[in-house]
Parts: structure tokens; C-alpha cells; sequence
């Protein structure tokens, strides 16, 4: 499957290298006037089915939840096209403005999927200035399918170790069959746990019950901060609503355009430049664990890969050997981050792995990736979602005949990172059959043609919306640069800010620039000059 791309990563793994909690940044002065009810906005079923008019309608009661923060509930039809039937809720948090001259809500979403934004929320002081907590209420949601909103369940947590340990680049018919075993039985479990939920988890679904929480908080426009993933959302939210759109800021941007592969390719191109940028770094050390030359470290790092498939190397855990997979999650994660952050533990890792044949500290990582806890618990459902939201949004699926034809392609792209890769289209395809066999799918799915072979999503115009900031970092390892080029270009008032950094995503990672230039949009709604780029 695809990658995550997760903006609180950096975060999670600094906390955790410092040894200390993560504890969210409080404010103890927040406006004891807040009230404790949202009035919808005077206009919420302007232009909107009266179907839905309940849903737009609704008021937010909302509820201290200890720390300053309010909770709540929204609650949204299940399946748009029959919203008269099942619903679910939504869980909310609210961070409320600091001053008292108030612009309204900002939305936000740290990525994903399967990110939970009631907990990115939590952190507000580490998602937006302080600026822009004094004038807007901070708002995190959970997308339908994650954490507090009806969450998605397959497997049990140790299903869930087997499954992310499983082998990602099999070699012959047998590892094959073993993958599509492994992925058709997580679709079993999702079935028998969430099937009537499954098919409508998709992104164009969530950007729908955006609409719906921007007029029950009483916005006559959304005002939204998506970062990674949250692009997509804010994307075809923008797409479907344009005359709704406030000031939207779209950080470490997704070409909602592109096929699956075509992501993939993307993602594969996006770690091979991080890499570079990490061996950079490491050859000026005196201590390189990967050599002293590009190909010699490239070479390295594959082999590293190839000898934890064939062999998982030990950990400090008996029971939980350094297999391929962890230990691509555990060299990818360090990427993430800057140079400052990342570089030097990553060395240790890889160190450590080639000379002492120990992949602990590589597990370590792993896990924080996955956001696993020392006793065999994960945090949330992210693994679980990642698997049903991408297929959703890109249903198109191969067979394990063209995911080998396609793995030269990859593996071009990057020996290290590709032919972990290559075999998305295959796990979707897996995935579907699954699904199929238990009785539920994608039966709706927008993008199907006739014949059920899926099209690609046209270009996003979103056309007469007022400006929207589209951020792209050059050197970002999971969302790569040529992806803001290409969503702020499609974006009819798309205006494109970019910061010169390996970092993924630019807002709050470092840069007086970025963020001077985003809390000028966020707080006057004006937007940077054309061509406007911000150095590291």
C-alpha cells in the first residue's frame, strides 16, 4: 500500500528521541465567554439539497473536555446519496480563540489518512502562530472511518503486527499468493467489522461532511489548514464548493490527477532525493555508516533490505525480528525530518543494523512510524484506514503479472525505496477482491466507468473560489514539489508559496518566511507574490 504521509511524524519522533512526553502545548488564557453552542450559519441550506437540510441545520453542543478545549459531536449521513438513511458522528474538538476580535473557525487536518484531527488539534500551539489562535477557533476532526468518528476496524492489534511485518517485495508465485492472502484477509475483517461504513470512507465523502461542519459551526465560508493528505480533502472540497471557499492553505500538496502508480512513482522520487540529501550529509561525516560513495551507499542500504527478507534481523523484542518492511518504515521515517532532526539517529540506526546485524533502533523507528506503543497497541486506526481510503480514492488495481511488468519502472526510480512500492496496484486489487468475496465494496464508486474501469480524477479548478495558498516543499521526501506545481496550477486562484527544504511540509517547520507568509493569508487574506519562495 501507499505510504502515509503524517504532518505530526516530525514531531512524534523529536519528542521521542528527547526521551520526553508528548504533552499538547495548553493556554491558559483561553475567552471564558465562549459559548458552549454553535449557531449554524444564516445561509446553510442555501443551494443545498433538502435532504440534507438537518445536517447543515444542526447545532454543535459542545462541552468542556478538560485543558481549555471544548468537545463535540456533528453528525453527517453515512452515504450522501441516501441521506435518509444511516448516519455517524463525527468527533470534534475546539481549541477556542485567545482575543476577543474573533475571524471564526479554521479547520484543520494533519494528514493521513487516518490521521486524527481531534488530536492535531490538541496541539495547537504547535499546528498554527499564536497570531492566528488569538482570532480563530482551532478545529480538529476526526474523518468519518478514524479514531473518535465511527472508526474503521479490521484486525486485531497482533493481526495488525503480522500484517505491517508481512513481506512487501515478493520474489516468486508463492510470496505472491502470500501478499494477496494477507491483504484479502485484512478486506475480510473490515467486512465483517465495518462493511456498511467501507464504501463511503473515500475522500470526496469526507470533503462533503467538511461542508456540513463549516456551516454548524456558523461559517458562512471554511476556513482550512490541510497539511499531506489534508491537501486532498481541502482539494475536492474546494472542487465541490467553490463559493464556499474562505482561506484555504494546502501544505505539502496532493495532485489529486494522479493514478495510483503514478503516486507511487511520486513517493518513490520523493525519498530517492531525501536519501540523496541524508548522503550528502552522511559523506562529510566521519562516521558514514553507508560508505563513502552514491552508488556504494545505494547498494548498501538495498542490501540491508534484501538480507531482512531473507533473514530478519534480531531486535531487542525476541518476538518481533527487523523484517524488510520494518525496516523500510524505520529508514524512511528519519527522512522526514531535517537534517538537524533526523540525519544523525538514522546513521546510528544504520549502523548499528550493518555492523552488529541489530535492528532495534531501525524497529524503534518503525514503530514510531506506525504509531505503535511498547505494549502491542496502536494509537488510533491509521494502518487500518490508509489501506481503504487510498484504494477508495484510486480503485484502479493490477494483477501480479503487471505489477512485475511495472517493477523495472520502479525500481529506475529508485532501487531502494521502489520495489516497495511497485506492488500498491496489486495490494487494491487484493483489497477489492476481499471485499467482493464478503459482500461489500465500492458498488458507487464516482470515478467508475461503464464498463467499472476506473478514470482518473479530472483536474481541480474550483472555479470563482477566492484565493487559495498551495505550499510545496522542494525537497519534501512524501509529497513531492512537482505535486504543488501541478494542484496550484489547476486550482483556478491557486497561488503557490514554496520553501527550499528537504522538510515535509513548510508551516511551523522552521521558516519565519513560511509562516509570515501563511498568517498573512490566514489572518488579511492576502497571498505572496507569484513565484514567491522561501529559503531553508
Amino acid at each position: 500500500m501507499r505510504l502515509r504521509a503524517l504532518a505530526g511524524l516530525a514531531l512524534a519522533a523529536v519528542v521521542a528521541a528527547a526521551g520526553c512526553s508528548a504533552e499538547p502545548e495548553r493556554d491558559n488564557n483561553q475567552r471564558p465567554d465562549v459559548p458552549d453552542r454553535s449557531t449554524p450559519a444564516a445561509d446553510a441550506t442555501v443551494g443545498i439539497e433538502p435532504e440534507l437540510a438537518r445536517f447543515y441545520t444542526q447545532e454543535l453542543e459542545w462541552s468542556d473536555c478538560g485543558e481549555g478545549f471544548q468537545c463535540s459531536t456533528a453528525t453527517v449521513p453515512v452515504d450522501y446519496a441516501d441521506p435518509g438513511g444511516d448516519t455517524l458522528e463525527l468527533a470534534l474538538l475546539r481549541s477556542p480563540a485567545t482575543g476577543e476580535d474573533r475571524l471564526g473557525s479554521l479547520l484543520v487536518n494533519p494528514g493521513g489518512p487516518g490521521a486524527s484531527g481531534v488530536e492535531y488539534a490538541q496541539l495547537a500551539g504547535s499546528v498554527v502562530t499564536g497570531q492566528v489562535r488569538e482570532r480563530y477557533d482551532i478545529v480538529g476532526f476526526d474523518p468519518r472511518g478514524v479514531a473518535g468518528s465511527t472508526p474503521i476496524d479490521c484486525v486485531d492489534d497482533a493481526e495488525l503486527d503480522d500484517y505491517l511485518a508481512a513481506d512487501p517485495t515478493p520474489d516468486d508465485e508463492a510470496e505472491i499468493a502470500d501478499m494477496e492472502e494477507s491483504i484479502q484477509e485484512l478486506a475480510a475483517g473490515c467486512a465483517a467489522r465495518s462493511g456498511e461504513l467501507v464504501p463511503h470512507v473515500g475522500t470526496a465523502d469526507v470533503a462533503r461532511d467538511l461542508d456540513v461542519l463549516r456551516a454548524a459551526l456558523g461559517d458562512e465560508k471554511l476556513n482550512y489548514l490541510g497539511k499531506s493528505y489534508g491537501t486532498f480533502i481541502g482539494a475536492l472540497y474546494a472542487d465541490q464548493f467553490p463559493d464556499r471557499v474562505g482561506r484555504l492553505v494546502l501544505d505539502g500538496a496532493i495532485d489529486p490527477t494522479l493514478s495510483g502508480d503514478d503516486l507511487g512513482l511520486g513517493q518513490a522520487r520523493g525519498f530517492e532525493r531525501a536519501l540523496s540529501a541524508f548522503l550528502t550529509w552522511c559523506f562529510d561525516q566521519d562516521n558514514c555508516a553507508l560508505g563513502s560513495s552514491e552508488d556504494e551507499a545505494r547498494d548498501t542500504l538495498a542490501g540491508l533490505l534484501r538480507q531482512a527478507d531473507a533473514e530478519p534481523l534480531v531486535t531487542d523484542d525476541e518476538n518481533r525480528p527487523l523484517t524488510e518492511a520494518l525496516a523500510f518504515y524505520g529508514i524512511i521515517l528519519p527522512l522526514y525530518l531535517t537534517a538537524d532532526e533526523g540525519y544523525e539517529p538514522l546513521n546510528e540506526a544504520l549502523d548499528l543494523a550493518l555492523t552488529e546485524d541489530d535492528g532495534t533502533l531501525l524497529l524503534t523507528f518503525a514503530d514510531l512510524y506506525l504509531e505503535r506503543n511498547s505494549d502491542g497497541t496502536y494509537n488510533g486506526n491509521a494502518n487500518e484506514v490508509i489501506s481503504i481510503v487510498n484504494c477508495m480514492d484510486h480503485p484502479e488495481s493490477a494483477t501480479a503479472a503487471e505489477a512485475q511488468a511495472g517493477l523495472a519502472a520502479f525500481t529506475d526510480v529508485s532501487q531502494v525505496f521502489g520495489p516497495f512500492l511497485a506492488w500498491g496496484g496489486l495490494g487494491c486489487s487484493a483489497l477489492a477482491d476481499g471485499l467482493a468475496e464478503a459482500g461489500d465494496g465500492p458498488t458507487d464508486d464516482p470515478t467508475a466507468t461503464p464498463t467499472g474501469e476506473p478514470e482518473p480524477h479530472p483536474p481541480v479548478t474550483a472555479p470563482g473560489a477566492d484565493p487559495i495558498l498551495v505550499v510545496g516543499t522542494t525537497g519534501d521526501p512524501a509529497t513531492p514539489y512537482e505535486w504543488a506545481q501541478s494542484l496550484a496550477d489547476q486550482l483556478s486562484s491557486g497561488v503557490l508559496l514554496s520553501y527550499d527544504s528537504t522538510v515535509h511540509t513548510a508551516y511551523l517547520a522552521g521558516s519565519d518566511c513560511i509562516d509570515a507568509a501563511v498568517d498573512a493569508y490566514l489572518l488579511a487574506g492576502t497571498v505572496p507574490d507569484e513565484g514567491t519562495s522561501c529559503a531553508a
